[in-house]
């Protein structure tokens, strides 16, 4: 990897390092949890939402649309509501970290791919915005960061309610 790019590439593999064990130990009833009253985004649809989200910047550095069958495994940024999609009751927080495993592996070719040059090329994303491939890749790492501060209020939020 080209040093600028490695370096970014950095801050984002550290930023997931830093998600993976800050969820550490969260089992089913946590992953559902959506808080005392019931009205917040559970782990659960935070982990498949950065998920999609690093999903759908990675294609954006390919200039490609995400396949067809990519979108049917990983499902939509937002439902019908503009709000997070719910997960299934059945899915297991080992399988919402495979499915972001993945992402992060194709972050990662995808990086080994870009030269210092390439990052500052510019993307489309969110209705129309435009931004360099490297402001994309620094989004990452806070996008997740921003949404870690969420998790750490919800293990928290969980753990008092497990002491009611």
């Amino acid at each position: 990897m080209e040093q600028t790019v490695a370096l970014l590439y950095a801050i984002v593999a550290d930023t997931y390092k830093r998600l993976k064990d800050l969820v550490k130990g969260v089992e089913i009833e946590e992953l559902n949890y959506t808080g005392p009253t019931g009205d917040m985004n559970s782990i659960g649809q935070l982990l498949k939402h950065l998920a999609v989200v690093d999903l759908h910047w990675v294609y954006r550095f390919r200039g490609q649309p995400i396949p067809l069958e990519i979108k049917m495994r990983f499902g939509p940024l937002l439902n019908s509501y503009g709000k997070l999609p719910t997960i299934s009751k059945n899915t297991t927080f080992l399988e919402l970290m495979r499915n972001y495993e993945a992402v992060q592996k194709l972050f990662y070719f995808e990086c080994k791919n870009l030269s210092n040059k390439d990052i500052s090329k510019v993307v489309v994303y969110e209705k129309g915005k435009k931004a360099t491939i490297r402001w994309g890749i620094w989004h990452i790492a806070d996008h997740s960061r921003y949404h870690q501060a969420h998790i750490a209020l919800l293990r928290r939020y969980y753990k008092q309610h497990l002491e009611k």
